[in-house]
């Protein structure tokens, strides 16, 4: 049977019903993308072409209802099904009115989800066919995401073009907010594993006694509350993408046990003592010196020299800071459309400000201050739309080198000056509690 071109995304946090939903559309021929949340598989649709949306209703954080709207305002063309455990009538006319054009209660038949696939992708075709010169709706660009014209920035990508299309191990260093995430996935839909799927996990957010559990899986009566089989983080991975962020949180135990992995590829569950091979490619990041957690016995060595066989270094934003207007711009364009429905844009002395500042928390600082400068400003973006520890910013030297602690330092000093030694206004300014202002001051 030839290869349908159609390509289906599913959306559900039950890995158990993501693989089976997965299995059963590649019977039918279908490229597959997998995602276990909603912010997944925003990031799917931003990079890859879609042409069916199954999604799941009860999610955490956000629901299959959120998605649906932001995909029925954001990609129209695409075809949406809802899949749920809990059906309704009320539920069943709140997903119609949300997108979707159909709804089916779990469990379901293979021959049923066969017939509700095929009846959606028709409907979809039958839409483009009735809407003549329609844009593609995704530039499907590999690092469309990523922005920026430094030779900082051009030495990612160059990285980025030379591991895309292995398995190589890759460690991602930088500072919180610089982007590591958006490089790793750049990384896997860049390249020839792009239809596998792209699964990200922050250690630091597992508890230690689960993180084992999260990553292997575990069988049923491996532990209290163990009443079910359950594949982990690994097992959805397999044939595309592992992204372990914040690794050096990850306990000693399991640094153990994704050492074998790396290794051997090969995992065992929680439970269990039979070996699963694993087919997919890890790709790591921290914003920690690694070589310092070595010494101090709460890193192992043996791991990241397995994790580095090829290391990415994502430059803080003020080593990059001729990105600055065209990350401006980007965020003015994403929020702009978002939340005014239209193009907004910056006066130069505005520009000038954020060029200056150094962006402790990096590109997502500066995004957070973009979106609210396009939220309060009445017309084009001026100094009187940017937060007051802009306002008060200092000239720091244009060497790209700049300790981080002299800059905090320095710039600590003038609030304080701005404020006459208010520390509760001072506090406030740089967006810290009192506690913490004192404490670098001490």
């Amino acid at each position: 049977m030839p290869l349908n071109k159609e390509n289906i995304l599913i959306v559900d946090d039950d890995i158990k019903i993501l693989e089976l939903l997965a299995r059963r559309l590649k019977e039918f021929n279908y490229h597959v993308f997998k995602a276990i949340s909603v912010k997944e598989a925003l990031f799917i649709l931003k990079d890859t072409s879609i042409d069916l949306l199954i999604t799941d209703i009860q999610m955490p954080e956000v629901d299959g209802i959120q998605l649906l709207k932001y995909a029925k305002e954001h990609y129209p063309n695409i075809p949406k099904l809802v899949v749920t455990g809990y059906p309704s009538v009320d539920g069943a006319l709140e997903v119609i009115k949300s997108g979707a054009m159909d709804y089916m209660a779990k469990p379901f038949t293979k021959a049923e989800l066969k017939m509700a696939v095929e009846r959606a992708l028709e409907h979809g075709r039958a839409d483009q066919a009735s809407i003549a010169n329609v844009p593609s709706r995704t530039q499907n660009l590999p690092f469309k995401e990523m922005v920026g014209n430094s030779t900082a920035f051009k030495q990612v990508l160059t990285i980025i073009d030379r591991v895309k299309n292995n398995r190589a191990t890759v460690l991602i260093h930088g500072e919180s907010g610089t982007g590591k995430e958006l490089v790793a996935r750049a990384i896997h839909y860049s390249g020839k594993y792009s239809k596998g799927p792209f699964i990200a996990v922050n250690c630091g957010a597992i508890p230690d006694n689960l993180q084992e559990a999260e990553l292997f899986g575990y069988t049923k009566g491996a532990f209290t509350g163990a009443d079910q089989n359950r594949n982990g983080f690994f097992q959805a991975a397999s044939g595309g993408t592992l992204f372990l962020d914040e690794i050096g949180n990850a306990c000693l135990d399991v640094q153990a046990k994704l050492l074998r992995a790396l290794q051997e590829k090969e995992i065992t569950k929680v439970g269990s003592r039979t070996l699963e091979k694993v087919d997919l490619r890890i790709v790591a990041a921290t914003n920690m010196d690694l070589l310092k957690e070595i010494k101090k016995k709460n890193f192992r060595e043996d791991l990241y020299y397995r994790l580095t066989v090829v290391e990415i270094r994502v430059p803080p934003l003020r080593q990059r800071r001729s990105d600055i207007p065209l990350l401006v711009d980007r965020f003015l364009q994403k929020y702009g459309m978002e939340y005014r429905d239209r193009l907004l844009r910056i006066d130069s002395e505005a520009l000038k400000i954020m060029e200056r500042y150094p962006w402790p928390g990096n590109i997502r600082e500066l995004e957070n201050v973009v979106q609210r400068a396009v939220i309060m400003a009445d017309g084009p973006i001026g100094t009187k739309d940017l937060p007051d520890f802009l306002k008060y910013e200092i000239d720091f030297p244009d060497e790209e080198l700049i300790p981080l602690r002299d800059m905090e330092r320095k710039y600590i000093k003038r609030v304080l000056l701005h404020t006459k030694g208010n520390k509760t206004k001072a506090a406030e300014i740089l967006k810290i509690s009192r506690k913490t202002l004192r404490d670098k001051l001490d």
